[in-house]
């Protein structure tokens, strides 16, 4: 079984190449080092960091030096954090990879990006009532999808392994902002239509398969705005599939397409140049529906699908790789993310016997979240698990 730890490039560049590289190997005896390479904004607690202890992280930063070569021209493009100064964590943790026999993989959060959303308000979602979500960056956009691909292509001279791909999809309504705020309850119904794309190129993209996008849109306005103005209304429970005499579901289904036909343009870029792409389903079987993702023809496209093994017993995380196969998932075309910090995991033989779970089902590949949010004695659990 393949195993590596999720990582900033911060936690490289704080901690050093010998204490970094050192940590993930003597101590967690990973085979790999999951970086992350554009990231969104966040603020985190680091309990072995040498010099603080609460990090902010910009919006939408990148942690490698991108190639301006790439992106001339492009209203898309990525931009440096401040965080990294002069240097290229990528390149260097690529050549201790290469030194130490490791594999670099390219944590990359594509489309929630609010620097870039904030920037060009028209490559962000809109929803039915034409407000832009500018936390994120809309799936069916050209020059999103351009951004996406040229990522892709800056990875490979860094000697990636595998593209791990984050937010490869659309998000819904709640998906976090600073002091993000609902004072009247919305309901699940009015939430889940305020999250869907109306934007003029996914409409267009439904129209093109025979989907009344226009009456949809109509049918989402009037339903939203009963909901938002009716307390009993917002909470009763609606068969958003019958919404526009069941043109919503078709609507959905040409979402879907979209971030499909997204992925397979990015696996093809990917495997182009000697590399995987990862799809990161952090949602579960069942659950991104709304976002585009339809499990089955995504495990297709790319050439992994990664989950959240986020649970407290073996039992659970089982349960979790068990439901993927019931969607068209089989056990072998998944990769496992674990956390071994105290939230999940009571103790060493926890964690262990969630790693002997997903080895007797055949998963191929595991990683643990997150290097820098965990306690050392965390790493040194992750060690004893792999050691068996």
């Amino acid at each position: 079984m393949e195993s590596s730890v999720l990582a900033f490039a911060t936690d490289l560049l704080d901690e050093g190449a010998d204490t970094f590289f050192g940590h993930l190997t003597e101590r967690a005896g990973v085979g790999g080092v999951t970086l992350a390479s554009v990231y969104h904004a966040a603020r985190d607690v680091f309990p072995h960091h040498p010099h603080r202890v609460v990090r902010y992280l910009e919006p939408g930063a990148a942690y490698f030096r991108p190639d301006p070569v790439r992106w001339a021209g492009r209203r898309l493009a990525p931009v440096p954090s401040t965080a990294i100064g002069d240097r290229d964590p990528f390149a260097e943790a690529a050549a201790e990879c290469h030194r130490r026999g490791l594999k670099l993989h390219a944590w990359t959060v594509f489309c929630h990006n609010d620097r870039l959303g904030f920037a060009h308000p028209d490559c962000s979602p809109a929803n039915a009532f034409g407000d832009r979500l500018l936390t994120e960056l809309c799936p069916a956009n050209p020059e999103v999808r351009a951004y996406a691909l040229t990522l892709v292509d800056e990875f490979a001279r860094y000697g990636v392994d595998a593209v791990r791909a984050e937010s490869l999809h659309f998000h819904g309504l709640r998906h976090g902002y600073h002091h993000e705020r609902y004072f009247e309850e919305l309901g699940p119904v009015a939430e889940a239509l305020l999250g869907i794309c109306f934007c003029p190129h996914c409409l267009a993209a439904a129209t093109a398969a025979g989907v009344p996008a226009e009456e949809v849109g109509r049918a989402v306005r009037k339903e939203v705005r009963a909901r938002l103005e009716d307390e009993r209304r917002a909470a009763e429970p609606a068969a958003l599939d019958a919404l526009a005499d069941g043109a919503l579901a078709a609507y959905l289904d040409a979402s879907a397409r979209t971030v499909t036909s997204l992925a397979a343009e990015v696996a093809e870029a990917a495997a182009a140049h000697g590399m995987r792409l990862t799809f990161m389903d952090g949602a579960g079987p069942g659950r991104g529906w709304l976002s585009g993702i339809d499990l089955p023809t995504i495990a297709k496209a790319a050439h992994q699908v990664e989950t959240l093994g986020y649970a407290r017993t073996p039992e659970a995380v089982r349960e979790r790789v068990a439901a993927f196969a019931l969607h068209g998932v089989r056990p072998e075309e998944l990769a496992v993310i674990l956390r071994p910090m105290a939230e999940d995991c009571d103790g060493p033989e926890n964690l262990a016997a969630k790693v002997a779970v997903l080895r007797g089902l055949g998963v191929p590949e595991v990683e643990f979240y997150h290097y820098g949010l965990m306690r050392l004695s965390s790493l040194d659990r992750i060690g004893r698990a792999l050691r068996g």
